[in-house]
């Protein structure tokens, strides 16, 4: 069975004067577990399909099922981790991780507990009664996977969720969702513009085209590096050759679109 579904999906934006069609006949299938990167030139509709998986968007045309259900009937086993962390800046870290289930009320003493155990494997042991303004942005983006983990979603969006952070962080960061996401048996689908991080993150990686969006490329990530942490995937032998072929193909896409 199918995990995730997306079927024949088109979508277009259209204003009084004008329709922008900014997808075209997506269908797609991703396994439970897996991880899938959608990569591609600015304007090629990788954020609107994120945003039609996570129910935000009804698409023109086409069907998106999580198990066979319906995406926008599963909208609280969807999680979204954002380039902003978008933490509540007067409430504690503790209260802004627990939010989602004290709206849903199913905050618990377990999972409060859960909430801490959390914090404590991510190298956050103690700051549950401090306030975003006191930690950098890798320990906030940290704190928004907690927040997004601790609500047990079937299916994680992450767009661009490093990009704002210095490059030592990213990479530390990268590694740290990517064992996270493992030992949670998560499913995940990461919007990105950075080649490397797709590959060191991913089990598929699917490149977009543009005018309008739809699927170029599907590329299989080597085994050997599926298994591997995204900071040691980058030194790999195979590493190179791997990035260099997905680089040509979004090359010849860039060169189309000006």
């Amino acid at each position: 069975m199918n995990f995730l579904r997306i079927d024949s999906v088109h979508h277009t934006y259209f204003s009084p004067k004008t329709a922008t069609h900014a997808l075209r006949d997506i269908t797609l299938q991703v396994d439970e577990g897996e991880f899938v990167s959608f990569i591609g030139p600015s304007g090629c509709g990788k954020t609107t399909l994120l945003s039609i998986v996570a129910g935000l968007i009804k698409p023109t045309e086409g069907t998106v099922t999580l198990r066979n259900k319906p995406i926008r009937t599963m909208k609280k086993k969807l999680g979204y981790m954002l380039q902003q962390d978008y933490l509540f800046p007067w409430k504690t870290i503790e209260e802004n991780i627990l939010l989602g289930l004290t709206i849903m009320g199913t905050l618990t003493e377990e999972k409060r507990s859960e909430a801490h155990s959390l914090l404590n494997e991510m190298g956050l042991e103690g700051v549950g009664s401090s306030y975003p303004r006191e930690l950098s942005g890798g320990m906030r983006q940290r704190v928004a996977l907690i927040r997004t983990l601790i609500t047990e979603p079937h299916l994680l969006l992450l767009d661009e969720p490093f990009s704002a952070l210095d490059y030592q962080t990213k990479l530390k960061l990268e590694d740290l969702v990517f064992s996270t996401l493992k030992s949670f048996g998560k499913t995940a689908i990461l919007v990105t513009h950075d080649i490397g991080e797709a590959i060191s993150m991913s089990d598929r990686i699917i490149l977009f085209g543009t005018k309008p969006g739809h699927i170029h490329s599907i590329f299989e990530v080597p085994s050997q590096l599926k298994e591997m942490m995204p900071f040691e995937v980058r030194n790999h032998a195979a590493y190179p050759e791997f990035f260099q072929s997905i680089w040509k193909e979004l090359e010849k896409l860039e060169s189309r679109t000006h």
